[in-house]
């Protein structure tokens, strides 16, 4: 299994527009950071996680010729909004693509991107056959996905997935113990962590720290970085051992 890491910041990215501090000012490339999004490569097809409004750009960067299917975690902007961007693969692979999520993200999708979906659509409109994602195990062409629902904010929730021994979880604030019970195991998990502070939908560091020492997964990243964060350089010697904080490009194969 391959992983990369597309994007690895929150919904403003890194640097954020008009801010001077010194995070978004650095000139660390591992404190430049797109939406989040990672590359699932297993069994022979690729999966994507997320698509955010820097889907094009990271596409590009990463040179993604083919995706199999496009796994949404919940149906925020910075996690949705560069769904039109897979007409190219539409055009390239002649198929449409298989979106996967929850019945609610696909009321937003249909809103938003409602021209798709039109009986009548406008030639070359994104093609898309959407999957419906409930909070128990599905395959995606033979490949066992466990979805993990978590909350973000109030009654909102999101799903991470867990595809063999890597468990990828974003915009999490709490984790029941039946959804801890399906991480468990894992080999890789990948965590969300906004910043130091507290935050109102958001795990921080010490609440992300927290569930990577419950778990103790032989390696942890931490992903949707903020710039209130710190940099990369600083905050990785604050970390335990097998935590790491991810940055864009980042690749791991385990």
């Amino acid at each position: 299994m391959q992983i990369t890491f597309l994007g690895t910041g929150t919904s403003q990215g890194v640097p954020v527009i008009a801010c001077d501090c010194r995070v978004c000012k650095s000139a660390d490339p591992r404190d430049k950071r797109l939406r989040s999004s990672i590359s699932i490569e297993t069994g022979g097809q690729r999966l994507i996680v997320d698509c955010g409004p820097d889907f094009r750009q990271q596409m590009l960067r990463a040179d993604i010729r083919s995706i199999d299917a496009i796994l949404v975690t919940h149906g925020h902007k910075d996690h949705l909004g560069g769904l039109d961007d897979i007409r190219a693969f539409n055009y390239i692979n002649r198929r449409p693509a298989e979106i996967y999520a929850s019945p609610k993200v696909q009321r937003i999708i249909k809103m938003e991107f409602s021209y798709a979906f039109e009986k009548e659509p406008y030639p070359g409109v994104p093609e898309i056959n959407l999957h419906t994602v409930f909070n128990k195990p599905f395959a995606v062409n033979g490949q066992k996905v466990i979805p993990i629902k978590a909350r973000h904010f109030n009654n909102n929730f999101v799903f991470g997935y867990r595809i063999n021994d890597f468990t990828y979880l974003t915009d999490a604030m709490e984790i029941s113990e039946p959804e801890m019970k399906k991480i468990r195991g894992s080999k890789v998990l990948v965590l969300n962590a906004l910043r130091k502070q507290k935050h109102y939908s958001h795990f921080n560091l010490e609440e992300a720290l927290a569930i990577m020492k419950e778990i103790n997964p032989e390696q942890g990243y931490l992903t949707h970085i903020s710039h209130q964060m710190g940099t990369y350089e600083e905050v990785s010697r604050e970390l335990p051992g097998n935590v790491k904080l991810s940055y864009d490009g980042l690749v791991i194969t385990f």
